[in-house]
């Protein structure tokens, strides 16, 4: 498929990117903003909003090893949760970790602190992993949903996580408690399915806008049985009539063939990153799936720029 060039500009208050398919046609857009703005050309990106950019021969690099060096004060507890939601932008490896942090920030108790100790010294320890996107032949989307039911006994209230893939590259990531109780394990996979196919929807409009079209369904994967079967069969009964009316879009995107639903075992389940604590060889073989990378087992592939320079 062949389609004519075009510039992309992402402006997020004084801050400009613009994209280009040819690095030397970069200098036409500039010129015409000029005409209107006072813009500085400061030529490649290799930071912009506390993200290292670093050219990599099969794609590119996404780094925060500079913010994670000089954003934490270990003495505040609530400044260092306050500070970790960003560095999830390049770490779904910590999304969970984070998730929980972030739930104990108005009363923290001794545990919680040696909790985060523990993962502030996993990230400085992992401080050169980075997100890798490569090029890929492969213009589909996939998605993982998952959700534990159980996971906070207190309030019983369940968190829900998804994980999507554009081609071989992680795009989108979420792992989130949710307001509401679910009554069972399929109600709460269901509501995850549900709020994972809003997100893929709203990425197939972004990729439509971008002309990139899809001709072919997009698939989600989902380990519970009960929710894969609900999406496609939506028949009320006792067991089913408590999740909300909201929730049955979803059976109306697979029958519209945008998307289908289909049952994964749980070893194969990418998002179980995300839900829960695992050991560490099964922490290790779903991080390798995600194109988490060290930037020292890619040193001389990459472009380094120091960042305060």
């Amino acid at each position: 498929m062949s389609l004519s060039p075009f510039n992309l500009i992402l402006t997020l208050q004084s801050s400009n990117l613009i994209m280009c398919p040819d690095q030397n046609k970069v200098t036409s857009p500039i010129t015409t903003l000029n005409h209107q703005f006072n813009i500085h050309d400061l030529g490649p990106t290799y930071y912009f909003l506390n993200i290292e950019f670093l050219p990599h021969p099969n794609g590119l690099v996404l780094s925060q090893s500079h913010y994670i060096h000089s954003s934490f004060d270990s003495s505040v507890y609530w400044s260092v949760v306050g500070a970790l939601p960003y560095t999830t932008i390049t770490r779904p490896d910590i999304a969970f970790s984070v998730h929980k942090a972030c739930q104990t920030m108005h009363t923290p108790s001794t545990q919680h602190w040696v909790n985060l100790k523990h993962l502030l010294r996993y990230l400085k320890g992992s401080i050169l992993h980075s997100l890798l996107f490569r090029h890929s032949p492969s213009l589909s989307l996939a998605a993982f949903s998952n959700a534990d039911w159980v996971g906070s006994p207190s309030d019983r209230q369940f968190t829900r996580v998804y994980l999507i893939f554009f081609g071989t590259n992680l795009v989108s990531w979420s792992s989130k408690k949710q307001p509401t109780v679910a009554r069972s394990s399929t109600a709460a996979e269901y509501r995850a399915v549900a709020d994972t196919i809003a997100e893929l929807l709203w990425i197939r409009s972004l990729l439509a806008e971008l002309r990139i079209p899809f001709t072919s369904p997009t698939t989600l994967w989902c380990d519970n049985v009960g929710a894969t079967y609900l999406t496609a069969n939506p028949i009320f009964h006792a067991r089913t009539k408590h999740v909300e009316f909201d929730y049955h879009f979803v059976p109306e995107q697979v029958l519209s063939k945008h998307l289908r639903v289909c049952i994964i075992s749980s070893t194969e389940q990418h998002a179980d990153l995300l839900t829960k604590a695992l050991p560490k060889a099964r922490f290790k073989l779903l991080f390798n799936k995600l194109n988490l990378v060290s930037r020292q087992s890619l040193r001389g592939a990459i472009e380094e720029e120091d960042p305060s320079g």
